[in-house]
């Protein structure tokens, strides 16, 4: 294969087994790390957003490398997205944008350049595990390289005009697992686990101009 067909830098998502009792900037739960400025995100129906998985993007990565990314997902409300658009390019704020048949957005994925000290106290429904990035391993959760699309390829412009570039990609009906006690997601494959868009395989494309952290836009295929 040339070097022009040569496939992006890619790191598969290896998640770990052991709880973690302490801050790791690579998880799923844990600790969130924010930017300054930056506050835990809040659903439409202004409850705390659950932290699924956070990790720092290695350097290589395309567009996005040494960028922390972040995912949340509302516990208490779960559907597929919605990209919304106006005269071929996502409309404003589209993080914000209702997402029906709810009036508001349940989702929100971050890209901070430089996310300081973490959260006093971690994420609380999603059990806090580790993560570990393996370089160039063929994976559907991965960050960097190229979408392994499960239907035909989605192509998104956002509001500021930039085209949207494959950052990670979250396999269909991954589980993550939570605390006891913990609510209970609606339409999840099981009370002790939440999914993110009703389990469908989930492609994360972001504003390669980082014109805002948020401009991460989840797309569903199932």
């Amino acid at each position: 294969m040339s070097e022009d067909w040569a496939v992006p830098p890619q790191y598969g998502i290896e998640v770990g087994t052991e709880p973690l009792d302490r801050p790791a900037r690579n998880s799923v739960g844990g600790w969130p790390y924010f930017d300054d400025g930056q506050e835990w995100p809040r659903c439409f129906c202004g409850e705390r957003m659950a932290l699924f998985f956070q990790l720092d993007l290695p350097d290589d990565v395309e567009f996005f490398g040494g960028e922390h990314l972040s995912v949340f997902h509302c516990a208490h409300h779960n559907d597929a997205s919605d990209p919304i658009t106006a005269g071929g390019r996502l409309v404003p704020r589209f993080w914000e944008a209702p997402q029906p048949p709810f009036p508001g957005s349940f989702w929100r994925v971050l890209l901070q350049r430089d996310p300081g000290i973490p959260e006093a106290e971690p994420e609380p429904a999603v059990r806090a595990l580790p993560l570990t990035l393996r370089p160039f391993e063929d994976t559907y959760f991965k960050v960097g390289g190229t979408a392994a699309w499960a239907q035909e390829p989605e192509y998104y412009r956002c509001a500021c005009g930039a085209e949207m570039a494959f950052v990670c990609q979250v396999p269909e009906n991954w589980g993550f697992g939570v605390r006891p006690g913990a609510p209970v997601q609606p339409y999840s494959i099981s009370d002790d686990a939440y999914m993110l868009f009703l389990g469908n395989e989930v492609y994360l494309l972001a504003c390669p101009k980082r014109c805002d952290p948020a401009a991460v836009l989840p797309v569903n295929q199932h």
